[in-house]
């Protein structure tokens, strides 16, 4: 039986980087991935066998949260900006601008969904911790109203700085890299603008955001997941003293911690993002 602490049985790769990064943050207390653990998020077949179909599917409601939140403000406004700021007589825009328009609608898009990041940083790491620390939350509004409650309202936005900063580094990487080699691919005339194009173009961009932004998720992971008690200082003062303290107790690659599984998440995610985006925008035109 895999751990139910955390949804690492709903094959949720935003779980098991989670986990991943987490390690080493308590120390000896915090309980390393078995082997079933880093294999379980593969194993389809053994999970609905053992814990069934609606396995597949815990914790599914704080992701659709944060992306409805999320991805919905930075992409809409991403492209309301790239529109406001193209040249109207060479009808295209410059690399800096598109970079500028990811980071302004990354932060925005942030801002508004980091009390649903919280959530699900929360959710996915608490089965990691020890017994005696865990909060065993039963849904993400189970979350926000606990957290609501006893850390107050501001808590929803604790580690929204490195919420905010990951997703302009995300925003800006991703959505410039995706216009940036899709104009250079149409431009050579290697191949035409088509779902094969989009596909190609939004793997490189989700390698790309995930190289500029896996140190961040590390860091944020790790301050939106630690314990703080009344009368305790809390294990990290803020965003820079987090990295300072996991490079020295765990060496610089411990910024890259969860990597793969980011990787093997963000390429799907990435391409359905795109795919889904660049129909939309063809519906809405021809209407």
């Amino acid at each position: 039986m895999y751990d139910a602490g955390i949804p690492f049985n709903s094959v949720n790769y935003d779980s098991f980087a989670a986990a991943i990064e987490a390690i080493g943050q308590y120390g000896p207390s915090m309980k390393p991935l078995s082997y079933h653990e880093v294999r379980g998020p593969f194993l389809k077949e053994e999970i609905v066998r053992s814990e069934g179909v609606a396995a597949l599917f815990f914790g599914v409601s704080v992701t659709v949260l944060r992306q409805t939140l999320y991805s919905t403000t930075r992409m809409g406004l991403c492209d309301v900006l790239k529109q406001k700021w193209t040249d109207p007589e060479q009808g295209n825009i410059s690399l800096s601008r598109k970079i500028a328009a990811g980071l302004i609608a990354g932060g925005i898009g942030a801002t508004v969904g980091n009390p649903a990041d919280m959530a699900m940083v929360r959710m996915q790491a608490d089965g990691r911790l020890p017994a005696a620390q865990q909060r065993n939350y039963n849904s993400v509004f189970d979350v926000i109203t606990r957290m609501t409650k006893q850390e107050g309202v501001a808590s929803l936005w604790r580690g929204s700085a490195l919420t905010v900063n990951r997703a302009m580094i995300v925003t800006a990487s991703q959505l410039a890299t995706y216009d940036q080699f899709k104009e250079m691919i149409l431009e050579k005339g290697l191949v035409k603008d088509g779902l094969g194009t989009h596909v190609t173009v939004s793997c490189a961009a989700g390698f790309v955001a995930v190289v500029a932004s896996n140190p961040v998720d590390v860091i944020k992971t790790r301050v939106m997941n630690m314990k703080v008690e009344a009368g305790t200082a809390p294990p990290y003062n803020g965003a820079l003293d987090c990295p300072l303290k996991t490079v020295k107790a765990e060496g610089p690659m411990a910024l890259y911690k969860g990597f793969i599984p980011t990787v093997s998440r963000k390429g799907p995610f990435t391409i359905v993002l795109f795919v889904t985006f660049e129909q939309v925008k063809k519906l809405l035109k021809d209407f």
